[in-house]
């Protein structure tokens, strides 16, 4: 509870939070308190092993010994939690659960079992959250010099996030897991010799693969997180000035790798005196390091001390605290804008249809009574609402649909998304109906967010039918049973016009309102 001081000011305490990160090789739990001056202080970190991804990674499965062992892990945790007596946790699942068929069902079992909501959170999300982590150990001015790439070798993949000039331009996830190469490719059975060789062609390839994708040739400042690289850091690394921050250079690297490579997880364990479970992880971890490293400009990769489930924290507390992360947001459109690139969209008249839908959600909030959330979601459909002209003219709507609805957008959950999809689905043409699974599917409150959006993005798309954004600034107003939208006359609005008589219907049925183009002002 809040307490007073000497002068009876409310003075905020400190509260205690809690997030878990459900992972390919282990489960984790990190407490910490956000204090009243803003800081974030940890007071507890449990680690427990559990091989989710040997099993998904092989079979496609969770088997029912490995659900029992981590449902009881959650239940441990959940344990912990009530002695800690935190009451805002954020649970999340990454790799292993998200590609395991039966993942649902853990899901469900961990809410039953232990009382934790655990999300599955997509390549991008994980990204972000390990961005954000980085961005506040770095600072900004250090990746704000040119581009720069924050990589985590995780247990099932490897996520990428390439930053220009400190914001996330690029998020990909190769399929070169520690743990995923080990089970793929058999490696166990073979000398650690040839098994390393095995493991950094695939590696090669699967970075090759994308190179289309991810500018890395590039790229100036390399930064790594994870445990792998800091157990690096540890033997080769020369710290750097700034605070918990490891500098290994490329040579160094490489002589590291060189002693490492002819030892099995056996030896390794021994020779370095790590868990068993670790030393198996180090190489195929190191490896894929090293070949990122020198497919960029840099010459020695920076480790920092920082994990997702730090990111997961600072989300976590800002969240609590109701402070928006301006980041998150030039992220989230910067995405939409690099896929709206990918697919050829005309630029201009997507940045048009985006200026107006916002200018008609902000002056219609009293009639829809949205959030800001829900205007990003807006602004991001009317970035992408014609991706689908690149697979064809015809239904472009329905293409688009398709399109977003299989992106990742960095800072978007797969449920925004999939608000996002269904608002540019209903961009044109036919409302939503019945018969239109993918809409019907949809929980009824986000069934109610895509009809009110999708309404205010036909009339935004519509207002610029002529393609060339003469309308820079409109006023609307509600008169009786009108909505009444003003612009500075002296333009040709003719192909306005007939476009909002074409989709002025769903507006008139979600908010009652018959829309109307009005000139005002002289030429």
């Amino acid at each position: 509870m809040p307490t007073k001081d000497k002068k009876h000011k409310t003075v905020k305490s400190a509260e205690t939070m809690a997030v878990i990160d459900i992972g390919s090789n282990s489960i984790r739990m990190m407490i910490g308190q956000a204090l009243p001056d803003g800081r974030l202080e940890i007071v507890e970190r449990l680690r427990r092993a559990v091989r989710l991804g040997q099993d998904v990674f092989r079979t496609g499965r969770i088997r029912a010994e490995t659900m029992r062992s981590a449902v009881g892990i959650l239940r441990d945790y959940r344990h912990v939690l009530n002695t800690y007596g935190v009451h805002r946790v954020r649970a999340v699942a990454t790799s292993a659960v998200r590609e395991a068929a039966n993942g649902d069902t853990f899901v469900d079992r961990a809410l039953m079992a232990a009382g934790l909501e655990v999300s599955v959170i997509s390549v991008t999300e994980e990204g972000r959250l390990t961005v954000l982590a980085v961005r506040q150990a770095l600072g900004e001015k250090l990746l704000r010099r040119g581009k720069a790439l924050v990589v985590e070798v995780g247990g099932g993949s490897t996520v990428l996030n390439v930053l220009s000039h400190g914001e996330i331009t690029a998020s990909q996830s190769l399929p070169t897991g520690s743990v995923r190469m080990q089970e793929v490719l058999a490696t166990t059975t073979e000398r650690a010799d040839q098994a390393a060789r095995l493991i950094q062609h695939q590696i090669t390839s699967a970075i090759a693969a994308f190179r289309s994708l991810l500018p890395l040739r590039s790229v100036q400042t390399f930064i790594a997180v994870g445990g792998d690289a800091r157990w690096a850091a540890a033997q080769v690394g020369k710290p750097l000035k700034t605070e918990d921050l490891v500098a290994v250079s490329s040579k160094a690297l490489g002589k590291l790798i060189d002693r490492c490579r002819l030892q099995t997880a056996d030896e390794l364990a021994r020779s370095y005196k790590i868990p068993y479970t670790d030393a198996e992880t180090i190489m195929p971890a190191l490896l894929v390091h090293q070949v990122l490293l020198e497919t960029t400009r840099a010459d020695r990769m920076i480790v920092s001390d920082v994990s997702v489930r730090d990111g997961l924290l600072l989300d976590l507390a800002r969240s609590a605290a109701g402070k928006a992360d301006d980041s998150a947001y030039r992220e989230i459109i910067q995405s939409a804008r690099s896929i709206a690139q990918k697919y050829q969209v005309d630029a201009g008249h997507a940045e048009q249809t985006r200026r107006l839908a916002v200018q008609l959600f902000d002056q219609l909030a009293g009639e829809h009574r949205l959030g800001e959330r829900h205007r990003f979601l807006l602004e991001v459909a009317a970035i992408l609402h014609e991706v689908g002209t690149f697979v064809a003219s015809r239904a472009h709507h329905k293409h688009s649909f398709y399109l977003i609805a299989n992106s990742e957008i960095v800072g978007l959950t797969q449920d925004e998304l999939a608000v996002v999809a269904n608002v540019a689905r209903y961009h044109r043409r036919s409302r939503p109906k019945p018969s239109h699974l993918d809409y019907i599917s949809l929980p009824r409150e986000r069934r109610m967010i895509v009809n009110k959006l999708a309404s205010l993005l036909r009339v935004a798309e519509s207002l610029d039918s002529s393609r060339t954004q003469q309308i820079q600034k409109l006023q609307s107003r509600i008169d009786g049973s009108s909505l009444i939208i003003s612009v500075r006359a002296g333009g040709d609005f003719t192909l306005e016009r007939r476009a909002l008589a074409e989709v002025g219907d769903m507006m008139l049925d979600i908010y009652g309102l018959e829309v109307r183009l009005e000139e005002t002002g002289r030429p």
